[in-house]
């Protein structure tokens, strides 16, 4: 659909707004809402009120909140509460983060919530009666604000944005009335490209599904329906081709895990590094031919760190159910920490099919994972236990090359949804972008 434009223009004196419509003002977000930082934590006090706390992912992953939503109990001082209970027409950002990107990701408070209140790490944009609250939701949604907040945070390895950028960044500012047209407008057709990305991330899942299920038949079965079977012995593998061994990783495989250089001694551990230095957030549970992050030979000397070969699987053992399991094949001599386990290649297993077998079998870890720690673990001895069912190499080869020709095919399909909803995701910033600040004029529009 091709919009129209309003009929005349005004310089903004914003560089990251430029041009907006002749009748629009331009001001501060302190002149048209409060912003109110929140200071409400996640702790519970006897002597406070109780509440539920609207939190950072709750803010994070919905485009709204409402009274239906799963909030966790905390606490507040009355003051708390008068001031930090959300209301109808409240907008919610994010105001501290490990990525400067996710600063001032807004959700929209469509109702009075009584008891539920705005936590820490977030900031409440509340309007004053000259402005509108869905339309200020929707300006920071789009890509100039996106980008304005992003460069005015602080931090290092966590950002955050005070109340000084967030009072005086300066805002378009139609009437009050076509302020809602274009919010209007904007919930109507966001709905529209928010169904269609929701229709492609449920087919990445069902793709993710059956190339699991590919990946689970070939390394557990193998690929002659007609095999003999046998009894695994293993409750959860069931039965194997009858001429395939069942060794532990052990019995095979040497494994081994690294360490963290000292970052106190960062000149003399990293700067000017060139061996490559891998963690388990590098880890892409697939042919890993790159990493980051650099050591120096000295490091390698003076840490519990060696250098891996090339076709070592890499397997994480902390981290909880989002990290343990993740997997890699190494295609490139590497050192590794302390959290990833290496490992090591043995002719008796091709390293391609072991590599197969850890991605199948990454949902089976956290059975057995423990520890003392927040999130549970796994170690070394728990992968050396594992039990591989293993054909004989030749086998191995076939199935390696005819599952990964399978896996290819479903790989471009989940690629080209994935730049599907890339595509609309673009399209969906643009197209608040343009309304919010009066590139197009909607006023006419009807739903």
């Amino acid at each position: 659909m091709k919009y129209q434009r309003y009929a005349a223009y005004k310089d903004s004196g914003v560089e990251w707004l430029g041009d907006v419509p002749e009748h629009w003002d331009v001001k501060k977000l302190k002149f048209i809402a409060n912003v109110q930082p929140s200071n409400v934590d996640k702790k519970t006090n006897s002597s406070e009120v109780p509440v539920l706390l609207c939190n950072y992912t709750d803010v994070y992953y919905n485009d709204t909140v409402n009274a239906a939503m799963e909030f966790m109990n905390a606490s507040a001082t009355e003051e708390q509460v008068k001031k930090f209970t959300l209301r109808a027409g409240d907008t919610i950002i994010t105001k501290d983060s490990e990525d400067p990107n996710d600063i001032a990701i807004p959700t929209f408070v469509p109702e009075n919530m009584a008891g539920v209140i705005c936590g820490y790490h977030l900031s409440i944009i509340r309007p004053h009666a000259i402005a509108y609250g869905a339309y200020i939701k929707r300006v920071f949604e789009c890509g100039y604000a996106r980008a304005y907040f992003a460069t005015r945070s602080n931090g290092l390895t966590r950002y955050g944005l005070g109340t000084y950028p967030l009072d005086n960044v300066c805002f378009p500012k139609p009437t009050k009335e076509e302020a809602v047209i274009i919010a209007n407008f904007l919930d109507h057709e966001t709905a529209k490209i928010d169904t269609l990305i929701e229709k492609q991330r449920r087919l990445i899942e069902l793709l993710k599904e059956k190339r699991q299920a590919v990946i689970s038949h070939a390394v557990t079965k193998g690929l002659n329906p007609n095999a003999p079977m046998k009894d695994s012995g293993v409750e959860w593998l069931g039965e194997v081709p009858e001429h395939w061994t069942l060794p532990k990783i052990k019995w095979f495989f040497k494994t081994e895990s690294g360490g963290t250089p000292n970052t106190a001694k960062f000149e003399q551990y990293y700067q000017d590094g060139d061996i490559p230095w891998i963690r388990t957030t590098d880890l892409n549970n697939c042919e890993l031919f790159e990493t980051p992050i650099f050591i120096t030979n000295q490091a390698v000397i003076d840490s519990a760190c060696s250098l891996l070969p090339e076709n070592t699987v890499l397997v994480a053992m902390y981290g909880g159910a989002g990290s343990i399991g993740k997997h890699a094949l190494l295609k490139f001599r590497s050192t590794i920490n302390q959290a990833v386990c290496a490992i090591l290649p043995n002719e008796k297993i091709a390293p391609d099919f072991l590599h197969l077998y850890v991605e199948f079998y990454r949902p089976f870890w956290m059975v057995g994972a423990e520890g003392t720690r927040k999130d549970p673990n796994i170690n070394q001895e728990t992968i050396r236990e594992l039990v591989i069912p293993c054909p004989p190499v030749d086998e191995q080869l076939y199935i390696i090359k005819v599952t990964k020709k399978k896996l290819a095919v479903v790989d471009e399909i989940i690629s080209k949804s994935e730049a599907n909803i890339n595509l609309m995701q673009e399209r969906r910033t643009a197209l608040i972008s343009a309304a919010v600040t009066g590139k197009i004029d909607v006023r006419q529009w009807e739903s």
